[in-house]
């Protein structure tokens, strides 16, 4: 698979199928979501934000670099305490990846250690890439893999986990993640609805990969999941910007965080609270946390913006009230427990 990310940094077990797949508007490809056609089917059409939403971004990642590199740090010692010296890593593409390549630093610099780092795809409905579990198999231990993304939404990618893990004897369903709003996983770096600001963009803080594809008559049944690189955006790369940016804020004398006392209830109850008052009947179309947010106003068709009322002048929440701005999408300032902001996705068959 080609990326900008350096080899060293992380292999990434996905098929290359740059070419292959013509990449869809985002209204096209949601009409298509909501008439029963899997997302991992299409891709969206990736650009080059506004010259606004990219001051957004360069300003969350001055503010918010610091607190992201104190939780991957606090995650990192986490890992090293549970999962010992020869944890391999096994980022969950795309969200995870950068996050897997902060935790390897870490590791590198602060014990001299060199974990193996992975990207492999996991999609919702569809589940984890067997294949690429069969390759790591036979090069890792099952014992040894530890998984690992950027943030918990409302956790349907540790259900997914869960179920995928059956299939493989000793593979823990473990999901290491710099933030967990949700409060469904331990070995998280906060609890809090932080911004890591790789949530803001797309490929272009991500190797230049796209999201992760499967579909019959592309991805044979013996191959990786697929995935795009696209060249034409290499002018636009800030993958390295933003690694560089974390790694500068890291502080080793840390450790893991104590005394955080996470929310009572889990992220999902929520979700179904807002479902309930919002007229929603698939929960799906609910999105909560910074990052999932983000995703929503980037890449689906959003209905509303919600934002803690708690957090209106949250300066995490610039480029989420910046690209609602850009797309016309209502904000509505409500009481959130979780989470800082959630995104609704339109219905398109009551549009």
């Amino acid at each position: 698979m080609r990326t900008s990310y350096k080899k060293e940094d992380v292999v990434f077990l996905l098929k290359d199928i740059t070419g292959m797949v013509e990449p869809q508007p985002a209204k096209e490809r949601e009409r298509e979501i909501q008439a029963g056609r899997h997302y991992s089917e299409m891709l969206p059409v990736e650009y080059v934000p506004s010259p606004g939403y990219m001051e957004a971004y360069q300003e969350a990642l001055k503010h918010y670099a610091r607190p992201v590199a104190l939780a991957v740090g606090a995650l990192a010692e986490k890992i090293i305490k549970k999962r010992g010296r020869q944890v391999v890593l096994v980022s969950l593409a795309r969200a995870g990846t950068p996050i897997g390549i902060l935790l390897k630093r870490y590791l590198a610099q602060k014990y001299r250690l060199e974990a193996r780092h992975y990207s492999i795809s996991i999609i919702r409905g569809r589940g984890i890439d067997k294949n690429a579990m069969k390759w790591l198999l036979e090069a890792c231990r099952p014992e040894d893999l530890l998984f690992v993304d950027g943030w918990i939404g409302k956790g349907a990618i540790l259900g997914e986990l869960k179920k995928a893990v059956l299939d493989f004897p000793g593979v823990s369903s473990e999901l290491a993640v710099v933030a967990d709003p949700a409060n469904v996983t331990e070995l998280c770096g906060t609890h809090k609805d932080i911004l890591i600001p790789s949530s803001c963009l797309n490929s272009t803080v991500s190797g230049l990969v796209s999201r992760t594809f499967l579909r019959e008559g592309v991805i044979g049944k013996d191959e990786f999941h697929g995935a795009v690189y696209y060249g034409e955006l290499e002018h636009a790369d800030l993958s390295y910007g933003f690694i560089e940016a974390i790694e500068k804020e890291f502080e080793f004398c840390q450790t893991a965080q104590e005394g955080e006392q996470p929310k009572d209830g889990v992220g999902m109850e929520e979700v179904k609270r807002i479902a309930q008052e919002f007229g929603i009947s698939d929960i799906n179309f609910v999105k909560p946390g910074i990052g999932e947010t983000t995703r929503v106003l980037l890449r689906r068709v959003p209905w509303k913006v919600l934002v803690s009322q708690d957090c209106k002048d949250d300066r995490s929440l610039g480029h989420i009230l910046r690209l609602a701005e850009e797309k016309n999408v209502p904000v509505v300032y409500c009481p959130l427990k979780h989470y800082k902001a959630c995104g609704i996705i339109k219905n398109l068959a009551d549009a």
